[in-house]
């Protein structure tokens, strides 16, 4: 028994349509390249949607200011700084080490009071910050700006003056 080979059908021929040059194809002209950072990076949130700054500066500047002097542990605060701000405390903590090495000091607790602070807010969901802070041997200034990330404060600058 042979079986019966395929019927062949025979479309009818389509114009072929001519497209100018330099235009776009129809299927090309709604779509947007996908930002991956966009839905999974960090979400910018609005002043409103969080709480009060002051807290987080005060306690920051009082982590900083004993993360440099070695008697906290600088992990402490990574959930509330970002990446660079990190790398930058770091990078100054392995120096304040050094420092008290050469110098045979071991790492003690400063005793100091924070002073006046300074708050302003440059835009929406970005607050600038100014701490005093007044110790034994000599007053310093902790310049701190958070910007409110994925519902919450993070610090994305601090400096010790």
């Amino acid at each position: 028994m042979s079986s019966p080979l395929p019927r062949v059908v025979q479309l009818p021929q389509t114009p072929e349509r001519v497209i100018p040059a330099g235009a776009t194809l129809p299927g090309k002209v709604g779509r947007t390249r996908f930002e991956p950072d966009e839905f999974f990076g960090e979400q910018r949130s609005s002043s409103s949607a969080l709480p009060n700054p002051r807290p987080l500066v005060e306690n920051l500047t009082r982590c900083v200011i004993e993360i440099l002097a070695g008697a906290r542990d600088l992990e402490q605060v990574a959930r509330w700084v970002t990446d660079d701000v990190y790398r930058h405390l770091l990078k100054r903590t392995v120096l304040s080490a050094r420092a008290r090495q050469a110098k045979g000091q071991s790492p003690t607790r400063p005793t100091f009071t924070l002073g006046s602070t300074v708050i302003c807010e440059p835009a929406d969901g970005i607050v600038e910050a100014v701490v005093v802070v007044r110790g034994r041997a000599r007053t310093r200034a902790v310049a701190i700006r958070l910007e409110g990330l994925d519902s919450r404060w993070r610090a994305t600058a601090i400096n010790v003056l």
